[in-house]
């Protein structure tokens, strides 16, 4: 959250800074041309002249971003680095980041609280609660596949409605049932549940809110999957 950009140092000069000191030292001109193709690709080459104090956030972002890159590193570690940047420049930084990604061959470890910015830009989430792993997967199986009860209610916005109630057969079919409503479950779903015991037994029923529909047409060809409740939002 904060860049450390050198604040005597031009754009330039804070990107190149890496590239000049240590054991991996390199003559001032090739250190400058490296340091110009990576600010190419992350679109500050005007700001080259430029000091921090005459940026935006955004900007000094892009330069950090700019910096850490020219080393060339297997392993690129950022920690919520968008979080005190405005809406719409956050939108852009993310398009900007993904980009980056996709161009360069390093990996991307990325610390974020934004579920927008973790399903967007990941190839694969580690979802993590109090310093424990909860779930590693693609951002589409999190989503349809949460592993447990904390990982289904921490992804999606709204977030998935939590309903307690009972596994029951009834004759060829398998029902939830919680408080006075009834469903019949899914084929595949109720296969499951029988072959695990389920049958008689409390559940936690999870529904996101976009699989909820009050449209006539739905209801009439679903009368087996009709719940009667409170709206809250």
């Amino acid at each position: 959250q904060n860049y450390a950009l050198y604040p005597h140092m031009t754009v330039l000069e804070n990107v190149m800074f890496p590239l000049t000191v240590g054991k991996k030292k390199k003559p001032k001109e090739e250190a400058e041309k490296i340091a110009k193709e990576y600010m190419k690709i992350t679109s500050i080459e005007e700001l080259a002249n430029k000091k921090p104090g005459e940026m935006s956030g955004g900007q000094q972002q892009r330069v950090a971003i700019t910096r850490a890159l020219v080393q060339s590193p297997k392993i690129l570690l950022l920690d919520e680095p968008l979080s005190n940047l405005d809406a719409k420049l956050r939108t852009s930084m993310r398009t900007e980041i993904s980009k980056l990604h996709k161009s360069l061959d390093s990996t991307f470890i990325y610390v974020t609280h934004d579920q927008v910015e973790a399903m967007t830009m990941a190839d694969r989430i580690v979802v993590m609660k109090d310093g424990v792993i909860q779930q590693v997967d693609s951002p589409q199986n999190i989503y349809n596949y949460p592993a447990n009860l904390f990982v289904a209610g921490f992804i999606g916005s709204p977030q998935m409605n939590f309903l307690e109630g009972r596994v029951e057969k009834e004759g060829n079919e398998v029902v939830a049932v919680f408080g006075d409503n009834k469903i019949v479950l899914p084929k595949e779903k109720a296969q499951t549940l029988v072959k695990e015991g389920y049958i008689g037994k409390s559940v936690t029923l999870g529904i996101r809110p976009e699989h909820l529909s009050d449209d006539a047409e739905l209801i009439e060809a679903n009368p087996n999957s009709i719940v009667k409740g409170h709206v809250e939002v």
